[in-house]
């Protein structure tokens, strides 16, 4: 089987490790602070903060708000499900858009309409873009808009570690940024996540909530109000210290093998990602757009890759149309119809630093056998 993902772990991970179960302290010490200086200083943000993963970073960020009933944030109706679940943990109302058809990014102009339809009401309490696998929103305009209109920006940068726009790495440009270290990611601790911002007080109050409400500046032990649980553990840290080592290689070998998929499909029927000179797309997934007059199709073309020993999904998640989101807010198709289009069409192919040319070869030449049997 041609694996869709595969994290790649170096070496000294393994003793790195092991040092860390003789030593006895396994959660929140000196290699999670490690850590996180060291994510903080490869994107440029003054502070980073470690959770249990970036679902966490984002229902913590929104916490730190103090959000009320009827308070609304916006967000992308193309992501991962946890994306809009944070705003309806945090008691707020997700307000969805529309993507861009090219980068399948929140589309610009329709957030504009929507800020300036909810800006007499002052309900807007923030804006997440999220970097679509690894693809850099347009932040420039999307930050024009956030000062306009006086809302900020949390950037869901899970899939986006290393990404870059006008000389800013992603997570650096609105309030805070939320990182995630899952398997499928550039880097990976298993399970894993971190805020980064330059806010000090912001980071404190993360810090606070992260750990059962405990004031990390106290001279004594203080809970100063409710916290949770979601501390990262130093046996994952000292993955993710090992894994950012590498950080830089990672990416040049996404980039060259993102290229090179696109040079086996570019005369394809395939819609294939665009590329940008400036390294905004760092390629967390290698996602395609199937012909719309098969999009139906999309199940049984997955299930024939993996019959070809090839393991093959769907991009992500039209979160709109998810039974809970549907039935919450009686959402159907037709809503968001780019989203509609974008996500019946997506499917993700092998993608990871492991693959060979001679795999790649191998998933393109029976991806698109399967397609000929198709009358197009």
């Amino acid at each position: 089987m041609i694996r869709l993902a595969y994290p790649s772990i170096e070496d000294d991970a393994f003793e790195s490790i092991q040092n860390i179960l003789i030593s006895g302290q396994l959660v929140q010490g000196k290699t999670v602070s490690e850590f996180e200086k060291q994510v903080a200083q490869y994107v440029g943000a003054e502070f980073g903060i470690a959770v249990t993963n970036c679902t966490s970073a984002l229902f913590l960020t929104l916490k730190s708000l103090n959000l009320q009933t009827g308070n609304k944030i916006i967000v992308p109706a193309f992501s991962w499900p946890a994306t809009a679940n944070v705003v309806v943990l945090c008691g707020a109302e997700p307000v969805f858009i529309d993507i861009d058809p090219k980068t399948y990014n929140i589309d610009i102009r329709k957030l504009e309409e929507k800020l300036a339809l909810f800006q007499n009401e002052n309900s807007v309490k923030a804006i997440i873009p999220v970097h679509s696998f690894g693809r850099m929103a347009e932040m420039s305009q999307i930050i024009d808009l956030s000062e306009r209109f006086k809302v900020p920006v949390i950037e869901d940068a899970a899939c986006a570690l290393g990404a870059y726009s006008f000389g800013k790495f992603a997570g650096t440009l609105g309030l805070a940024g939320c990182f995630s270290f899952h398997p499928r990611k550039s880097i990976t601790t298993g399970e894993g996540g971190m805020i980064v911002t330059n806010d000090g007080s912001l980071a404190r109050r993360l810090k606070i909530l992260r750990n059962h409400g405990l004031d990390p500046e106290s001279k004594t032990p203080d809970f100063v109000e409710a916290g949770h649980n979601m501390r990262l553990t130093e046996l994952q840290a000292a993955l993710g210290v090992s894994q950012m080592k590498n950080l830089e290689n990672k990416l040049r070998i996404r980039i060259k093998l993102s290229s090179q998929y696109n040079d086996l499909f570019k005369e394809s029927i395939l819609e294939i990602p665009d590329l940008t000179e400036d390294r905004k797309h760092i390629f967390q997934s290698y996602v395609v757009l199937l012909p719309s007059l098969i999009a139906k199709e999309r199940p049984k073309i997955i299930n024939k890759l993996k019959d070809n020993n090839i393991e093959a999904t769907i991009g992500t998640y039209h979160i709109p149309l998810t039974s809970y989101f549907k039935k919450r807010n009686n959402f159907k198709k037709g809503d968001f119809p780019i989203t509609d289009d974008v996500f019946g069409r997506a499917v993700a192919l092998p993608f990871h630093e492991k693959i060979s040319l001679e795999q790649q070869n191998e998933v393109a030449d029976r991806f698109l056998n399967i397609l000929n049997g198709y009358d197009l």
